[in-house]
This record gives structure tokens, sequence and C-alpha cells, in this order.
């Protein structure tokens, strides 16, 4: 795919590095819905902080958790969730081990994590992602913006329907990457409501680019900015 290497080039290799134990990226991505990545981050800190393990918040009453994580937003249906996630967990696998998953076709790894209130696509990818290294593909806005801009989607594909969609375009092995040059290029290039198509390195590929600059006469291929 000519758009991967160029992103590719654009931004340097990437390689896989797991990040957090599954059930661990799973509490962490239900915190992170709906708000930042540093809200997120802080509240996930504080959970740990006031509870010593998954088994302990488990074990703890919904309205415990919740102020736990107060801060960050949204906190009395987080606490819900995590707490029905790590008590469903515990209840049919009798530990917080997920790494089964690993072991399963993505279709299925993503089923079971999604029979869980409150795990839709996006979670279950960035879990199977980012702690197991399958080739899921989680869409956050960037990716969903960038993608339909790109025509990689129609503009009528709904953002539960890209993650296959995207997974189904790229080779496994380049998901991840693929997924993290598509985020990193929707902050520092394709903006929303005003992408910066004149530093474009896909400004040759790009359908959309007489959208936003209708007078452009030659587009070239730039370097896209740093920040």
């Amino acid at each position: 795919m000519r758009l991967f290497s160029l992103l590719e080039k654009a931004y340097g290799p990437l390689q896989w590095q797991p990040r957090l134990d599954p059930v661990s990226e799973l509490v962490f991505t239900i915190l992170s819905q709906h708000t930042s990545d540093l809200n997120a981050e802080r509240c996930y800190r504080q959970l740990l902080t006031r509870f010593a393990n998954w088994e302990t918040v488990a074990q703890a009453q919904v309205a415990e958790i919740e102020g736990a994580i107060r801060s960050g937003g949204l906190a009395r249906q987080k606490a819900s969730r995590i707490s029905n996630v790590l008590r469903l967990i515990l209840d049919r696998r009798g530990s917080f081990d997920l790494s089964f998953l690993a072991g399963m076709p993505l279709s299925e790894a993503k089923a079971w994590l999604r029979q869980f209130p409150g795990v839709g696509p996006k979670t279950a990818a960035v879990v199977l992602a980012f702690s197991l290294g399958m080739p899921a593909m989680p869409v956050d806005t960037h990716v969903f913006r960038v993608s339909k801009r790109l025509g990689l989607l129609d503009l009528k594909t709904s953002v539960e329907a890209a993650h296959d969609l995207l997974e189904s375009l790229i080779p496994p092995r380049r998901v991840y990457p693929f997924h993290v040059y598509l985020i990193t290029h929707g902050r520092r290039v394709c903006k929303a409501p005003r992408p910066r198509c004149d530093m474009c390195i896909l400004a040759s590929l790009c359908p959309s680019l007489r959208s936003f600059l209708p007078q452009l006469p030659n587009p070239g291929r730039r370097i896209p900015p740093k920040g």
C-alpha cells in the first residue's frame, strides 16, 4: 500500500511493544472513554493507589470505585462497567489472565471481549492490539477522520464497521504501525476541522484534497510538521 510506505517514511518504522497486561489495558481503556489520555492515566493511578490489585477492585462496592476515579468524568458509569467486567472475567475464567485470547482467531477474541457490557469494538481492539500484539485496528476519532478523507472508508461507514474494514485493507503485520501512523498524521497534519493539506505527504493520493484546497495548483509531497 502506497499510503503505508509514505507514512512509514515520514514517521519512521515501528515495532510493537507490549504496554499493559490485557485486564489492565481493558480497565485503562474503559477509563479513557470520553476523556483525554491524561485524565485516564491519572484515574488509573488513583485506582491502583486506592486498591491493591484487580481482585480487590472486583470485590469493592461500585461507589468505592467511583470515588477513586471521580476526576475522570462519567465516574459512576465507568465504575459500574469496571466492576461488572472484572467480576464477570473472574467468574468465567477463575483469574484475570487473558493471555489465552492470543491463541484465538481475531474475530473470536473480539467477540469474547465484547460480550461484556461497556466493551465495544474500539475497546476490544485496543486490548488485543496493545496487550497481545494481535492485528486489531482500534478506530479512534483521528483514524476515522483520516481514513474517510483518504477514501479508505465510504463516507457512510459507521465507526463500528470501520474496525473490520480497515483491518482487511492491510497485511496483519502492518496493522499496528498503520494505526499509530494514522493517529500521528491526524494529530499533526490531517486535523479537524482544517487539515494542513499544503504540508501533507499524502496530498497527491488524497481524494479529499480539492475539498480543502480548491486553489492548490499542483500539490506535492512534503514533510509533515513536527508537533
